[in-house]
């Protein structure tokens, strides 16, 4: 197999697991969103002046609350692929009111790429 289409089998299993957050985003389900998550992944941000840190279970209590993000709308604004280490930057609005600038970095786990962390900034 050759480094190209390695890379480009690798770009599109991660444009898979985001479309899992993604989809949970909308759903407003974190079922729908955690098979994108490592079972030890973490989440860090600001809501106001409050840091909103620890593990991603708190994320998915967020979005089990909020519910519904049925008019969210999401662009990827880069992919930064280094063998089994992966950064994203997605750009979400309208996410139930919320906009937001996420920034994952990813790590291929015994060969599937899984989120090990999510730090985002909530806009004003």
């Amino acid at each position: 197999m050759n480094e190209i289409s390695a890379d480009v089998r690798d770009h599109d299993a991660i444009a898979k697991v985001l479309q899992n957050y993604i989809h949970g985003a909308k759903s407003g389900k974190s079922d729908d969103m955690k098979p994108a998550f490592h079972e030890d992944a973490t989440v860090f941000g600001y809501i106001g002046g409050d840091l909103f840190a620890g593990p991603i279970q708190g994320l998915f209590d967020w979005n089990d609350e909020n519910g519904p993000a049925k008019q969210l709308e999401v662009s990827s604004t880069s992919v930064d692929l280094v063998g089994t280490v992966a950064t994203v930057r997605l750009e979400l609005e309208n996410w139930t009111g919320f906009r937001f600038t996420d920034l994952f970095t990813l790590l291929k786990v015994d060969g599937t790429w899984k989120i090990m962390n999510k730090v985002f900034h909530l806009h004003a």
